[in-house]
């Protein structure tokens, strides 16, 4: 099993332009990533220097009651499926199977508490 290293935080908000604002003109952080794939918007920022991007993820599905009760970390593998399967012999809980998407190959996974984070092999 090889996680490399925490590479994103999510944060779930109501509205990404108006956190956008709070991150960059409040915080004074930098925007690294703004795309829209489909109706979702992968929009990330980062301290200036800061290695590890904090994702301002829009609550829909219901989720809107989660927005400022946690946050999901993604922590960066080089084999997911590797990865997935060491640690669902181990007894570790997933939500789903690893899963293809643009960004890379990913799986999320569950902590004693219910504490979500995500096993992401980035595309190449």
């Amino acid at each position: 099993m090889a996680i490399q290293r925490l590479s994103h935080v999510t944060v779930l908000v109501h509205d990404q332009d108006e956190a956008l604002r709070f991150y960059t003109e409040r915080l004074g952080f930098d925007k690294r990533d703004d795309v829209t794939m489909g109706d979702f918007r992968w929009l990330t920022v980062v301290p200036r220097g800061g290695d590890v991007a904090i994702v301002l993820q829009r609550a829909v599905d219901g989720r809107a009651a989660q927005v400022g009760k946690g946050t999901t970390w993604v922590l960066q593998v080089d084999d997911v499926l590797r990865t997935y399967e060491e640690l669902l012999a181990r007894g570790v809980k997933f939500r789903g199977e690893p899963s293809r998407q643009p960004w890379g190959t990913e799986v999320a996974c569950e902590d004693l508490y219910g504490n979500t984070f995500d096993l992401v092999e980035p595309v190449a």
